[in-house]
């Protein structure tokens, strides 16, 4: 640190020494950053913008409750910053403390109604408590402001989509890969995005080209974009090729770039309901498209013959999606806010759950027996054989409740209050999956009235 001594009423210069601890943390040096922030703060209690970055870096750090802490000071020494209270309320929203987030989001953009990312943020607030129409007027106010900002659109499509609006959300949707940070869908490309119009003499090539969830529920298109060129070819990861290369049409299937042959055009698979005008009567919803290879289904019904009691119910379990998805703080749960389940007579849980979350299982005590299969699933394959044999599947938003819907499993799908737009708005079943039951909070962060939701549902079908 490059400090000027205090001596004869000479001051350090705190700006040069708060620009170096942002330098220090975008460089990922969080501990050098808050032995800086520490100083100045010490320095001069009152220096308001160490105090803000001090809480964005507690944010940074997982420190949440800090990071509010360290905010409100911020706050109470700067109550009319703009930046702050837009700040805050993605602090608090994060925190689901909505009232307090959509305060400081309304503040933020009374105090800059020129601020296109005030607007934003207010949206974003709003999706989460389930304010859609309000949500949607916010962001057509950013892009009121700055068309060109891709996540304003992309929200917009959210909301649209979520409240059934597919025409244009569809066409909303498109700025996905517009975001910051969203990766390139081909490594290179001279090639036009198909429109959906025929190729009655040429190659199409669909990409997989978000999460396995999404794969899932898009690939439901690829026979019928078959129909449209003389030949296709799906791009995916090497996960999804065993789900992707059951649908038909397909002449090849493709996990590394250097194999993928000449082709006329291109489209994500996310792209495909844009390209067939979907819409709520018309996706194809098959009571099954997946199916699990038997001899797998074979080799785990084995298995779990030996592991369950004879005459148990056997429901598998998925509590917790991937940590570092960015709406994971909503859509996941603990193992422990399913305890009402556990009491179910003749009942054998069967944990599909994989990643850190399996460690809730060590804490499991509940009556009913409850077998980890996380360790011993080697694959999409191992998880569709496992589902083949089990009599309902309960979960959170996850890529397994696509694929047990896909295959026609019933699920029991447990949603945060604003969930994912695929899920819809107020319905309890999906026209993407017949086989789904669809869960819903009544309020942010309200787990327990979803597992009463769930035990209810498993109860009427002993």
């Amino acid at each position: 640190m490059n400090r000027i001594v205090q001596a004869g009423g000479v001051q350090p210069s705190l700006e040069a020494e708060l620009a170096e601890a942002a330098a220090h943390e975008r460089a990922g040096r969080f501990d050098e950053a808050e032995r800086i922030l520490a100083y100045l703060i010490e320095a001069m209690p009152e220096y308001a913008a160490a105090h803000h970055q001090a809480g964005l870096l507690s944010h940074k750090r997982g420190r949440a409750r800090e990071a509010l802490t360290r905010i409100a000071q911020a706050l109470r020494l700067t109550p009319d910053d703009a930046r702050l209270h837009r700040d805050a309320a993605e602090l608090y929203r994060i925190a689901s403390q909505l009232d307090d987030a959509v305060y400081h989001a309304l503040r933020a953009v009374r105090l800059s109604p020129e601020d296109a990312r005030g607007y934003y943020n207010l949206g974003v607030i709003q999706y989460d408590r389930m304010e859609i129409e309000q949500a949607i007027h916010s962001v057509r106010q950013a892009l009121r402001l700055d068309d060109s900002m891709a996540a304003a659109h992309f929200e917009l499509a959210e909301a649209l989509l979520l409240s059934g609006q597919f025409e244009e959300g569809w066409r909303e949707y498109e700025w996905r890969f517009s975001m910051p940070h969203s990766p390139r869908l081909l490594p290179s490309n001279d090639h036009p995005l198909w429109d959906g119009k025929a190729m009655p003499s040429g190659t199409l090539l669909l990409i997989g080209d978000q999460g396995f969830g999404d794969t899932i529920q898009f690939s439901r298109y690829i026979p019928e974009a078959a129909k449209h060129c003389s030949t296709l070819i799906v791009a995916c990861s090497r996960d999804m090729r065993p789900i992707v290369a059951q649908h038909a049409g397909i002449a090849l299937c493709v996990d590394r770039w250097d194999d993928v042959p000449a082709f006329d055009a291109y489209c994500p698979l996310s792209g495909l309901p844009r390209c067939f005008g979907a819409r709520l009567d018309t996706i194809p919803a098959a009571p099954r498209y997946l199916h699990a290879d038997p001899q797998l289904v074979s080799q785990w019904r084995t298995r779990l013959d030996a592991l369950a009691p004879a005459g148990y119910r056997r429901i598998g379990l998925v509590w917790a999606g991937r940590p570092t998805h960015g709406n994971d703080f909503n859509r996941s749960m603990r193992l422990q806010q399913l305890e009402a389940l556990a009491k179910l007579e003749r009942v054998a849980f069967i944990s599909l759950q994989m990643g850190p979350a399996q460690a809730d299982i060590g804490r499991y005590f509940g009556a009913a027996p409850l077998f980890n299969l996380g360790a011993e699933i080697r694959d999409f394959n191992d998880t569709m054989a496992i589902l083949a044999n089990i009599e309902r599947l309960v979960t959170v938003d996850t890529a397994v409740a696509h694929l047990a819907g896909a295959m026609g499993v019933p699920v029991s799908l447990m949603l945060p209050y604003a969930p994912d737009w695929r899920w819809l708005m107020t319905r309890n079943d999906t026209p993407w999956y017949p086989s789904v039951t669809l869960c819903r909070q009544r309020g942010p962060g309200h787990w327990q009235g979803v597992v009463e939701q769930v035990l209810d549902a498993l109860s009427a079908t002993v």
